[in-house]
């Protein structure tokens, strides 16, 4: 087994191999939050999931900066082959579910006023949406444990069909109309919420279904991967209903809604405009680097299993997070995902930042981006030129 502590034949090491163990302090932030409420008698600590996300990451990124250093092509192999890189990822669902029922045991106890209960949801649905990326990372691989681990990290936030609908859907229709996960130039996060959510349940169904039936199989089955991961959800919201009653539910219910919100938004902003072009045969070009919004900023990338270096892994499913690689033909984002997450709330600001960027990397030309379909029928003849401006705001 291959480890890379020490500097290889090209004198690189991983300068980052211990920090990617960072990404573990996100699901322990209930017990966190727990403990400062406790030293300080403060309830408002119920709510550090939220802060810690949306405050303290952001302020962490503007000082630590962007790394977009790439491994050496030399070592790609044996670090992909370092297991210590996959417990990483293998550690968050016990330090998740641990963290769950903690949680359930505080609801269920009754001291916590209704803040600080509906706080707890809050920083546990931080956990729960973080998963959905772990969840992510583990369910590329060919590995049959990671498979069924991303299956399980799916079930806290109540979207056991992403395993189904990302892998199978949205990699296949990235940065076109057709993907539900795909944002529209001028489409606000909240406009976009809905159609993504429900977008992806029927995407998934239909997937599943076209599978079942080449396989002379019935949709209503076992073999359903969709119902199966929706039946992991209903045993653990069952079980945990069981233990500590049922006023847990609605909390528990509360979370994972939060948990798949957190996840849509970053899809929002991963392809937020970015479109593939059709090739005269009528399909659409093959994915590229350019269908990705891309960031380097250092303590989201720890975070998130370096999820923001987006379009390798989408031209490189498989490859493992600390293998993926910076494009410089990429499109970038201004900062980190925590802080563009928060933009994307606030659809004003986001496209006064966002739909410059977008028109720059298509040269001016908006008809080369993914449009909202309202604002494509107002095109007028001079805003589809190349030195067109963005569409008017809807």
């Amino acid at each position: 087994m291959a480890h890379l502590t020490r500097d290889d034949a090209l004198g690189w090491r991983d300068s980052k191999r211990y920090l990617w163990l960072l990404a573990l302090a996100v699901p322990t932030l209930p017990f966190q939050a727990g403990a400062l409420a406790g030293l300080t008698g403060l309830s408002v600590f119920w709510w550090w999931g939220p802060f810690f996300a949306f405050a303290l990451i952001p302020v962490l990124d503007h000082v630590t900066g962007r790394d977009s250093a790439n491994p050496p092509e030399a070592v790609m192999k044996t670090l992909e082959n370092d297991r210590y890189y996959r417990w990483c990822t293998y550690l968050y669902l016990p330090l998740q579910f641990g963290a769950l029922v903690w949680a359930c045991g505080v609801w269920a106890h009754g001291a916590l006023p209704l803040a600080g209960d509906l706080g707890l949801a809050a920083t546990t649905g931080v956990v729960a949406g973080v998963a959905i990326n772990t969840a992510h990372e583990l369910g590329h691989k060919r590995e049959q444990v990671e498979r069924r681990l991303s299956r399980m990290a799916l079930a806290q936030s109540c979207y056991g069909h992403f395993y189904v609908e990302h892998n199978h859907g949205h990699h296949i229709r990235v940065a076109t109309p057709e993907d539900p996960a795909s944002s529209r130039m001028g489409e606000s996060f909240w406009r976009f919420l809905p159609r993504a959510v429900l977008g992806s349940v029927l995407s998934a169904w239909h997937l599943e279904r076209r599978r079942l039936a080449r396989r002379g199989r019935p949709v209503w089955s076992r073999h359903n991967e969709v119902l199966s991961a929706w039946a992991i959800t209903v045993a653990l919201f069952g079980a945990l209903g069981a233990v500590f009653g049922w006023k847990v539910l609605p909390y528990l219910l509360l979370q994972g809604v939060l948990g798949f919100c957190l996840l849509e938004s970053v899809n929002y902003l991963e392809h937020y405009g970015l479109l593939r072009q059709r090739r005269p045969d009528g399909r659409y070009e093959r994915v590229s680097p350019q269908h990705s919004w891309n960031s380097n900023n250092t303590i989201s990338n720890l975070f998130l299993f370096q999820l923001q270096r987006h379009s390798d892994h989408h031209a490189n499913p498989l490859r493992r997070y600390q293998t993926l690689r910076h494009f410089d033909e990429a499109p970038q984002l201004p900062s980190g995902y925590a802080t563009m997450i928060v933009l994307a709330w606030f659809p004003p600001l986001w496209r006064r930042v966002m739909d410059p960027r977008l028109l720059a990397h298509y040269s001016g030309d908006v008809r080369r981006a993914n449009l909202r379909p309202a604002l494509r029928g107002r095109l007028t003849p001079s805003a589809q030129g190349p030195s067109g401006g963005a569409p008017s705001r809807t």
